[in-house]
């Protein structure tokens, strides 16, 4: 076979494989959209052009002069009323998690916990069964789950706790992430525990893609590099998504769920976590609490661009 024809067949394989590509990343943006009119449809469209512009260069290192950003109201600056209401679309969310059927079934039964010393060694083939069963799971939950997470991203208001003081001087999220080889960037979202527990961050992105475990990269240049204890390896775990340049306009919100318990010493049904969230430099930090069994946490959103031209659309919901 010459030379030509073995050039003609690569390139027509490339052409083939780009444009299988290009066919189905359009099918899953259709399939989004339809899911997102039938359980919000409420929600600003899922493909806008207004949310597609870059907010710094491409070279993402002209940063003097930022966008504005506004953050959404958070539960601790609601009224009483508004908290009332707030409980409200809490409830509901929990309900539907397990209406649903989305909590693990080897976890619904109270087992009780591990009270040995003896530390299990997992092996990169147990992580890699592990995923393979966490992706299967997916595969058999997704539509309820993309219903779940659809009425979670229609909440405005973050539950997470605003940290107004510096974070101490022993804080390690920095050497965490330096330790799982995290990325920085213009905009970065980290996730912090310390338990076994398996916590998952789930961010919406303002295209309406939503980053997280089963979709790691977002056409819109986010990405999920860390994302821990699919198997109970760390009891000082992250997960952290980034943008290194070129974030959208438009309305992120960040959404934590607490996907499977892992029953080891000193872990329990309830874990502690901490929230960073950097933008342009500008850091703001979040605590919370998330309780195996409930909903996608909301904890917080923020908006970049201007008001007027990026979340008019979300007004209703604030």
């Amino acid at each position: 076979m010459g030379p030509f024809i073995v050039g003609g067949i690569g390139i027509a394989s490339a052409v083939f494989y780009g444009a299988y590509k290009l066919n189905k990343r359009r099918n899953l943006r259709l399939l989004r959209e339809a899911r997102r009119r039938k359980y919000a449809p409420d929600l600003p469209p899922l493909i806008n052009t207004t949310f597609s512009r870059t907010v710094i260069p491409s070279s993402g290192s002209d940063t003097s002069n930022p966008p504005p950003v506004e953050r959404t109201l958070q539960i601790e600056e609601l009224s009483e009323d508004d908290y009332d209401s707030w409980q409200e679309r809490d409830l509901e969310r929990d309900a539907n998690i397990i209406e649903l059927r989305l909590i693990l079934e080897e976890i619904i039964a109270d087992l009780p916990e591990l009270t040995d010393d003896a530390e299990e060694e997992y092996t990169e083939s147990d992580r890699i069964l592990n995923l393979e069963a966490r992706t299967n799971w997916i595969a058999e939950h997704e539509e309820n789950l993309e219903e779940h997470a659809t009425l979670v991203e229609t909440e405005m208001v973050g539950s997470g706790i605003i940290v107004e003081e510096s974070p101490p001087e022993n804080d390690d999220l920095d050497q965490r992430l330096e330790r799982e080889g995290g990325k920085t960037g213009a905009v970065q979202i980290s996730l912090a525990w310390d338990d076994y527990n398996d916590l998952d961050l789930h961010l919406f992105c303002p295209s309406g893609e939503r980053i997280y475990f089963n979709n790691k990269e977002s056409d819109c240049g986010g990405e999920l590099d860390v994302d821990m204890n699919v198997k109970p390896v760390s009891n000082n775990a992250v997960e952290n998504v980034v943008w290194p340049k070129n974030p959208p306009n438009g309305t992120y919100k960040v959404g934590v769920h607490f996907y499977k318990y892992h029953r080891k010493r000193g872990t329990k049904r309830k874990t502690k976590y901490r929230l960073r969230v950097s933008i342009f430099g500008k850091i703001q930090e979040y605590s919370g609490m998330i309780k195996y069994g409930s909903a996608i946490q909301m904890v917080t959103g923020f908006t970049i661009g201007h008001e007027s031209d990026v979340s008019k659309q979300y007004n209703e919901f604030a």
